[in-house]
């Protein structure tokens, strides 16, 4: 079975990677305006900057915050 969904080529999972250590290590458990962001909660916000085209970290820290409606 062949998967074609170019959110998973080698390149995009590579890139999901990248922004999964850039917000863990930037908010991993981190308690923000009282809010603490779960690893699903990171992971969730890297899929949806992924599938909406994502290209890099770039404005991804500046994404997290109006994903959570942080900024």
């Amino acid at each position: 079975m062949s998967n074609d969904d170019w959110r998973y080529t080698d390149d995009r999972l590579e890139l999901r990677g990248l922004c999964l250590s850039f917000l863990l290590n930037r908010y991993g458990g981190a308690e923000i305006d009282k809010a603490t962001y779960s690893t699903q909660n990171i992971y969730e916000c890297v899929d949806t900057w992924i599938s909406q085209g994502g290209k890099s970290t770039e404005g991804l820290d500046y994404f997290f915050k109006k994903y959570f409606n942080e900024d």
